[in-house]
């Protein structure tokens, strides 16, 4: 994988409505590159590729704009590590969004125009805001497309097919691509570009592809390089195997707002303390039917399902406040004891002449993160040396947060 390139994307800024650099750079890079290439704009600004002459061809959609509330410092890094590339911003001393959604998404797309010879690919601007830029894109571009492949979901392994009760793609795309041989299983996903361009008539087969980047929408996004490259040979595998077209048409599509709410249910369940406010700014994308409003209805509804009355609360907060200092306690000896061995681990890098303008914490953390965690931990702006990686989950939190200091 061109690791530059990667790098490159995730160092230009392109929040939502702001996608101004990153079709400059785009349009630079794309131009470029060897083959028959043309590029064309819609009214929204949409880019739009087509390389080489073909019957049919293999497409790829990404979205080229970044979630608006994670800001980048004007020192952003994307730090690479053996394993993993995570946003930093030296002065600050704290992560900052990497923009992984969607920017792992348009490296692949890039890749394979620079790899394929006859391939057709759409940067949609302002999906982080209701897919915006994919409502308005030219459906006559996708009339001669065997399918369209939109690599835009977190993880390493989901195939979305289907996205509430609306289906994606053929039962035959489906057998085509063998999808478990290369490690995705069949997944229900949220609003994305390939469902509104169904709704607006798309008649040909869609999915979206698991592609290695972890936490979006926070500063703790992280993308993970196997991952990446594990999409990136799926979709090349695709490209180069299933050369027919694959019709599907949008039938019986269905919205159930209930469905949905427990996806909601669930994000409370993993993080009790979000706040109406924090779910509506993270995931206004992922359910844009749901207002503000929704978020305060169904937080009230969740807090009155665990907790039947007052007393139920009051009673949960002294068992916490009798509980809390021995909590803290162990909590602080295993940390010590991480701490112990995580040291032990580091005692020759800490030298490292290639890191020594970092903090020591930050030289021993990128470092040997990868012999400890599956995952690099979120440690505490204020408090690096204490970390906890929360198990099974896609989030991180440091042990701070939680009071152990």
């Amino acid at each position: 994988m061109n690791m530059q390139l990667l790098k490159r994307l995730y160092n230009i800024y392109s929040p939502s409505g702001k996608e101004e650099k990153m079709v400059k750079f785009l349009c630079s890079y794309i131009r470029q590159l060897p083959g028959n290439i043309s590029m064309s704009k819609d009214k929204f600004g949409n880019l739009y590729v087509v390389k080489g002459e073909s019957e049919s061809y293999p497409c790829l959609v990404s979205h080229i704009d970044q979630v608006s509330h994670c800001n980048h410092s004007k020192d952003f890094k994307a730090i690479e590590t053996r394993d993993i590339i995570f946003g930093y911003s030296p002065k600050n001393r704290r992560f900052e969004n990497l923009g992984a959604d969607d920017k792992n998404g348009v490296f692949i797309c890039l890749e394979c125009l620079k790899k394929y010879d006859a391939v057709k690919v759409v940067f949609f601007r302002e999906e982080e805001t209701g897919c915006r830029g994919s409502s308005e894109a030219v459906m006559s571009f996708f009339d001669d497309v065997r399918f369209v492949i939109q690599p835009d979901r977190k993880g390493n392994s989901d195939l979305i097919t289907n996205i509430g009760y609306s289906g994606l793609c053929s039962e035959g795309f489906i057998e085509a691509i063998e999808p478990e041989k290369w490690g995705y299983r069949e997944e229900n996903g949220l609003m994305t570009d390939i469902l509104t361009l169904k709704e607006n008539g798309l008649g040909v087969s869609c999915i979206n592809v698991s592609c290695g980047y972890y936490n979006p929408h926070s500063d703790e996004e992280v993308t993970v390089k196997k991952d990446l490259l594990k999409c990136l040979m799926f979709i090349g595998h695709i490209i180069e195997d299933c050369t027919g077209v694959y019709p599907h048409v949008l039938t019986d599509s269905y919205f159930s707002p209930y469905e949905f709410e427990d996806e909601v249910y669930d994000m409370l369940n993993h993080d009790p303390t979000l706040t109406p406010e924090d779910l509506h700014d993270m995931y206004s994308t992922n359910f844009p039917h749901f207002g503000l409003e929704d978020y305060r209805r169904i937080c009230e509804d969740y807090r009155m399902f665990w907790y039947d009355d007052e007393e139920d609360i009051y009673e949960e907060k002294s068992t916490d406040l009798k509980t809390l200092e021995v909590w803290k306690e162990s909590k602080r000896l295993l940390n010590y004891i991480l701490c112990i061995r995580f040291f032990i681990e580091v005692h020759s890098i800490v030298s490292a002449s290639r890191f020594f303008h970092m903090p020591t914490y930050l030289r021993v953390v990128i470092e040997c993160q990868s012999r400890f965690f599956p995952f690099f931990p979120a440690f505490s702006r204020n408090c690096p040396d204490y970390f906890l990686h929360t198990s099974g989950s896609s989030s991180f939190r440091s042990l701070s947060d939680l009071g152990a200091r």
